[in-house]
């Protein structure tokens, strides 16, 4: 479904395909995931969507983010926004899919294929626009979780389904475990 000459954009949605992966048992390479999708074809861009809490001293997306940037992906982020629920939990809401839409729907005259990282069902009818500008596109995605994390009307549109837990030995990495805090040495000065 790849043509060496094709020329190709990325567009993850972050939360979408950590959750998938999650799902799976797996982390993502970053670094392996763009080195794949250059080996298939000509790859002009690889967007990376998700929403940052602003307002907390340190979020654990950070350094993903700015390792992304540096690394060759654009990077599209925006303020997360944080409320209280009926039942008085703390719930968080930060959805890219508008700027995930804009942006591919103005790189599409310039691309022979997409390939979208989402299960998101409300992507049906941008993948389907897409189509219509004779633009393949490939959705990447997991049916092998339970529940499954992608809409099912999403992967009958979409060209190509590429299964997540397919790509797992080419851009997987075992999840990482929790890092222990390690108590600071009482007396650092007496190995100086």
């Amino acid at each position: 479904m790849f043509y060496k000459d094709d020329r190709l954009a990325l567009f993850i949605d972050g939360a979408n395909l950590y959750a998938a992966a999650k799902a799976l048992g797996f982390d993502i390479d970053y670094k392996l995931l763009r080195q794949e999708f250059v080996r298939r074809g000509k790859l002009l861009r690889a967007f990376y969507y998700t929403a940052l809490l602003e307002n907390d001293d340190y979020s654990p997306i950070r350094p993903l983010v700015d390792w992304l940037h540096y690394n060759g992906f654009s990077m599209v982020t925006k303020s997360a926004k944080e409320y209280t629920d009926s039942q008085g939990r703390r719930k968080v809401k930060g959805n890219m899919d508008i700027e995930l839409t804009v942006d591919a729907m103005e790189l599409a005259p310039r691309v022979d294929h997409i390939v979208l990282f989402s299960g998101d069902g409300d992507f049906r009818p941008l993948v389907e626009s897409l189509q219509r500008q004779g633009v393949r596109v490939s959705v990447v995605s997991t049916i092998r979780s339970q529940p499954p994390m992608i809409a099912d009307e999403l992967r009958r549109q979409a060209d190509n389904f590429i299964e997540l837990d397919e790509l797992r030995e080419v851009i997987g990495r075992p999840p990482r475990e929790p890092r222990e805090v390690r108590p600071e040495r009482e007396n650092a000065a007496a190995d100086s």
